[in-house]
């Protein structure tokens, strides 16, 4: 219940919609338990005696009183649906919000499919557990008591049905509600798989159809989809065995009402006016509680997509600005002191060791080395998307723990390995970089990253619209969109992250060349390629999450086996090594 009362909070902007839509559900109750009393008279009073204008005035405010709960059911389903619809806009916003604050530690801790389920699904469930269980859940226990204490007031010996039937009611409402709460939550967890195949698929449509893996990929989607159909299916059957349970007992009631009723009638301690309006009331309270134990099953399902909300809500950031944070980045400057970074607490192997590297303001420095030596595992931590396990990291000669975490990133450029183009047109993607650029900047930017030579061939140029994630464009070409929007934020350190690998060598060093004329700028370089460090200030060679050797391409050719390796295999073709390539 802890979570619900965390969710439900912030239904706040909402709570005068809530209010009155309880209001009219509470007078719309009171209209409809009128009407019984009303017939009552009509059989007992207006029947026998002929009496036409009694019969009349009765049908009137029978009539007027249904009237009276139609308006107030309309009205409420108006409130109550500006509460529920509101009620889901706020809880996405702020799990959206939420995940604007999340660090590459707290996504780890989720999948991209379990949080989009999460915004979505989840939010749907808690939706519609205000938009239709509102009613009944306001409702039931009103019809419940004023039916109970109605039939009563009518004959208290008959109304003993109630006090035989409600126990059986509940009883069967708790062995339905502890079978199927833990499969809602199979439930959520089978959609967020789906979900996953379906992004997952999307996203690598390309490569599907290069392979021909169309029907592969059909085969592990219909299982996923046939867990997702199976595990609904057992918790539907389940839930869906309340009803006719519900029926069987109310059914049971009413024989036994219409059985003991006929006798008090032909007794003369009943009237046939005073049965009727009983089994009305009968109907009225059973099927409050048919209605009641529906929310029950739906409160059960609104619990697990709840825990899940509020998982997304509680998490905490990884990281946290200090006190007093450091608003200025002095310069480019950059160490490392004996620093060791591990990706989770209990690794085995630290994917960084031992780590001391100085890295001097506006130099030029390359790092190089085999798949899976951590190169870009080493960047990452110089803007703080990560923080060192041990150890010290400094930009501008302070811990970057000592930073304004926005002041830092935002005087740290990096371009990363995966390139990400938004949709929209590349103004509005390159502005990301400086939202108050002018077209002249833009196009400097696009320059010194050589992506002028293809926008001046689009109709539109900068307007030119690049479809979702940058599909209009070929990947050398994100490359150079996202370098130019990385230069546009004007950084103290500008990272590399392997992000020319999909341009021709003649273009890299276009690109090279113009960077080099920013020497107030700390740049480095994460590549594959000789040929992008050669003329470096500095290399780095890392070997298996450690530095293995640092000096210039004259020094480590001289000295270095690994560096050595990595030239002769891409200017010699593996003379030397018994290999080519």
């Amino acid at each position: 219940m802890q979570d619900l009362k965390r969710i439900f909070a912030y239904i706040k902007p909402y709570r005068r919609d809530l209010l009155l839509a309880v209001v009219l559900v509470c007078v719309e109750c009171v209209f409809e338990m009128l009407i019984p009393i009303l017939m009552t008279d009509i059989i007992d009073v207006g029947v026998p005696n002929h009496d036409i204008p009694f019969l009349l005035n009765q049908g009137i405010k029978m009539i007027l009183c249904a009237a009276l709960a139609l308006v107030t059911g309309l009205l409420y389903a108006r409130f109550a649906a500006r509460a529920a619809y509101g009620f889901g806009a706020e809880l996405r916003k702020a799990e959206y919000e939420r995940l604007q604050t999340y660090d590459f530690q707290n996504l780890d801790h989720f999948s991209t499919p379990s949080l989009v389920t999460r915004m979505t699904t989840d939010v749907t469930v808690m939706q519609n557990a205000i938009n239709g269980g509102l009613r009944p859940l306001v409702r039931s226990p009103i019809m419940l008591f004023l039916g109970i204490g109605l039939a009563f007031l009518l004959n208290a010996r008959l109304a003993l049905v109630f006090v035989i039937t409600a126990p059986v009611l509940g009883v069967i409402l708790a062995l339905v509600v502890h079978k199927v709460s833990p499969l809602y939550n199979r439930q959520q967890k089978a959609v967020d798989f789906v979900n996953g195949r379906v992004q997952e698929a999307l996203t690598a449509i390309r490569a599907i159809k290069a392979f021909v893996r169309g029907k592969h990929e059909e085969e592990v989607f219909d299982d996923a989809n046939r867990e997702l159909t199976d595990v609904s299916r057992t918790t539907f059957g389940h839930a869906s065995l309340n009803l006719p349970a519900f029926q069987a007992v109310m059914y049971t009631a009413i024989v036994c009402i219409m059985w003991f009723g006929g006798k008090f009638i032909l007794v003369g301690s009943m009237t046939v006016g005073d049965l009727t309006a009983f089994l009305s009331y009968v109907l009225q309270v059973l099927n409050s509680i048919m209605m009641f134990s529906n929310v029950f099953l739906m409160l059960t399902r609104s619990l697990a997509s709840a825990h899940r909300i509020r998982e997304v809500l509680t998490e905490k950031p990884a990281l946290a600005n200090p006190e007093h944070p450091i608003e200025e980045i002095p310069n480019g400057q950059v160490d490392f002191e004996n620093v060791t970074f591990s990706y989770a607490a209990d690794s085995e192997k630290a994917a960084l060791s031992d780590i001391t590297l100085h890295i001097p303001a506006g130099a030029t420095v390359g790092v190089i080395g085999g798949t899976g030596s951590a190169k870009t595992t080493l960047v990452q931590l110089i803007p703080r998307l990560y923080d060192a396990t041990s150890g010290t990291v400094r930009v501008g000669g302070h811990d970057v723990r000592d930073y304004d975490l926005t002041a830092l990133r935002d005087s740290v450029g990096i371009v990363l390995q995966k390139n990400v183009l938004f949709s929209g047109t590349i103004r509005e993607n390159l502005l990301w970089g400086n939202e108050d650029a002018s077209d002249e900047a833009l196009w400097d930017a696009c320059r010194k990253a050589c992506a002028d030579e293809f926008l001046e061939r689009m109709p539109k140029g900068l307007d030119t619209d690049l479809g979702q994630g940058g599909v209009n464009v070929s990947g050398g070409q994100k490359q150079r969109l996202c370098i130019a929007r990385t230069l546009l934020k004007h950084p103290k350190v500008l990272i590399f992250d392997d992000s020319t690998s999909a341009v021709d060598t003649a273009t890299e060093g276009k690109i090279r060349r113009a960077l080099s004329a920013l020497t107030d700028v700390t740049k480095i370089v994460i590549t594959q390629r000789v040929t992008s460090v050669i003329s470096a200030d500095l290399i780095v060679v890392l070997d298996d999450g450690r530095i293995h050797a640092v000096g210039t391409h004259e020094e480590l050719l001289e000295k270095d086996p690994i560096y050595q390796e990595i030239y002769a295999l891409q200017q010699k073709g593996g003379a030397g090594h018994g290999e080519a390539v």
